[in-house]
């Protein structure tokens, strides 16, 4: 199976070939796999080097005249490094533009915290109007990144090397429900819902499936939620832990409400490992995703 990053320079390069609204930015990252693109398009295809804040001032320029920029590197040098170009050339400046990241939260380890971004999300959450894309697959990679390219707005797609066993549709609105249960709800985020479903498997609960985090399915949770008893929610993100609980909590505002955001924590893990390593220590592994959920609900 291909990866999502695969996927994204296969389906990016048809998008050039479709359709002349499209631009892509790189800052290195990936650029051995869009030699063809960057043939067939040399006016529309646009390596600026290792200059993080240019390639998104150049994908804003571009948006300016009305093309469809996607810039693309990895999430710490797309969204932590050229902040303030994120917040102001794209954000104040009122103009759209996806942002493609690679390498999640600890996809390679041994590139050590330079290369590691869980906290990308919660700083993009700063920002008003942003879309936020969290794939679990790559079929559904290619579905959520022609869906941002389509549009107008300010999108984040976020890829990983971690993925889900297979795709999911993704045509719905909102969160899709996976599984249903009463004693509780528990959201998995991407490509956590793997471990999430292997966690809770004989639990008596439901399962959601969110791959477009922003914004927040607040409806389709209120929907799920059992209203006369409360509500006990569990968040299980790819990314820094709590990043999504503040959304839960405004969602059930009214309601007796507990939840618990489990994600990545903010202590460095300095010692490199695989990314296997690193999803037991911030206990999103499945063994532990089941001690720490059935710890919090009443099942």
């Amino acid at each position: 199976m291909d990866t999502m990053r695969d996927r994204f320079i296969s389906t990016t390069t048809r998008l050039l070939d479709e359709d002349p609204r499209v631009a892509l930015v790189l800052a290195e990252i990936s650029r051995d796999g869009f030699g063809r693109a960057e043939r067939s398009h040399p006016d529309r295809v646009v390596n600026v080097g290792i200059r993080e804040q240019l390639l998104i001032g150049a994908g804003a320029g571009m948006a300016l005249t009305g093309l469809r920029p996607v810039m693309h590197t990895f999430a710490s040098f797309l969204v932590e490094r050229p902040f303030e170009q994120v917040k102001l050339d794209l954000g104040h400046q009122g103009v759209g533009g996806v942002l493609v990241s690679a390498g999640g939260s600890y996809d390679w380890p041994a590139g050590g915290f330079t290369h590691m971004s869980p906290g990308d999300v919660a700083l993009l959450d700063t920002l008003d109007g942003w879309t936020v894309h969290v794939p679990g697959h790559p079929e559904e990679a290619e579905a959520l990144l022609r869906r941002a390219v389509a549009g107008d707005g300010r999108v984040y797609v976020r890829l990983s090397l971690q993925s889900n066993s297979m795709g999911r549709d993704l045509s719905g609105p909102g969160f899709g429900t996976v599984r249903r249960g009463a004693g509780g709800v528990v959201i998995a985020v991407g490509p956590m819902l793997d471990n999430v479903l292997a966690a809770t498997e004989g639990l008596d609960m439901t399962v959601l499936y969110a791959t477009t985090v922003r914004p927040f399915d607040a409806a389709g949770l209120r929907r799920t939620v059992d209203e006369p008893g409360g509500a006990d929610v569990v968040i299980v993100e790819p990314y820094l832990a709590g990043t999504s609980t503040a959304a839960a909590n405004d969602a059930l505002i009214d309601l007796p409400h507990r939840v618990l955001g489990l994600g990545v924590g903010r202590g460095e893990l300095r010692r490199y490992g695989q990314m296997a390593d690193h999803l037991v220590a911030h206990g999103l592994d499945a063994h532990s995703l089941r001690h720490r959920i059935t710890a919090f609900l009443p099942l």
